[in-house]
């Protein structure tokens, strides 16, 4: 498995850039991308912005699992719904990459991956339970994505996603970050400690939980660099300080940065749901 920190190569949704809501931000996100030299591109064909959940999971430099993206928050009553699903294979054949397909229903932004470890919310569960029960399907995650570690941590179901990165991040294969908001979530804490998981919390509270304190835990991360979102508030700086020590190589080589990007997050998602990373074997 192909985790954050090996990956090189960046792709957003080109609706970041053309889509006049989000223009000024994506621009603020490639300047820092340009200053530090590193690559990205625009995937075309796209019905919305959130790239991680509709893009395939890489498992070595030239394997691609593409799994059934067909979430249930894109079913409902609500018009226009259907309208923003976006279909992997059209969007795949765009950059010309072949992919290995799996009939697992799963959103990107349900698996939170190191080396050789996935951690999704159980929400996969229900969304698969007329395929494989929760035995077969914790067999068939392991298979697939060709990992020992399948953890299955409880859905919060207040968040409609059901998205484990708006939960938590590795900090390395045997550590985990894990969002403040969920830091008194005993059953989650307990479950990665029965997997063998240290939990760090990401604290950033100054008083009481600010709104958009979520989002901070969905950073994007690629092997030269961490960016947070901020919002021009004082737990800005927390967050800040909080990854400059959980990630020491990237703040010894001045790799974390922040951008502003509330008119992305007040949608619901934040770095990580705006991009898709890969590793590419030409760097």
């Amino acid at each position: 498995m192909i985790s954050d920190k090996q990956t090189n190569f960046i792709y957003f949704s080109e609706k970041i850039k053309t889509d006049i809501r989000f223009s000024d931000t994506a621009n603020k996100i490639i300047k820092v991308l340009d200053d530090n030299k590193l690559q990205y591109d625009f995937l075309l064909n796209t019905n919305d912005i959130w790239a991680r959940d509709y893009m395939p999971i890489q498992i070595s430099e030239n394997k691609f699992i593409e799994y059934r993206y067909d979430p249930d928050y894109l079913q409902g009553e609500v018009k226009g719904n259907r309208n923003l699903k976006t279909y992997p294979d059209i969007v795949c054949d765009s950059i010309n990459l072949k992919t290995k397909k799996s009939n697992i229903i799963l959103d990107g932004g349900n698996i939170v991956k190191s080396s050789n470890c996935i951690i999704l919310t159980d929400k996969i569960v229900k969304e698969n339970k007329h395929q494989y029960n929760k035995t077969e399907l914790v067999k068939k995650l392991h298979e697939t994505f060709e990992v020992d570690k399948v953890i299955l941590i409880p859905w919060d179901k207040k968040e409609i996603f059901g998205h484990s990165d708006g939960v938590l991040r590795f900090i390395d294969e045997n550590n985990v970050l894990v969002s403040e908001i969920y830091a008194s979530d005993n059953e989650l804490l307990r479950t990665l400690k029965q997997h063998g998981l240290n939990s760090e919390i990401l604290k950033v509270k100054i008083r009481k939980q600010h709104k958009l304190n979520w989002a901070y835990i969905n950073y994007l991360q690629t092997k030269d660099l961490i960016l947070l979102p901020k919002f021009n508030i004082e737990e800005d700086f927390n967050a800040f300080e909080q990854i400059f020590q959980y990630y020491p190589e990237y703040a010894r080589r001045k790799q974390i940065f922040q951008v502003e990007m509330l008119e992305i997050v007040k949608l619901g998602g934040a770095l990580n749901c705006i991009t898709w990373t890969i590793k590419k074997n030409y760097v």
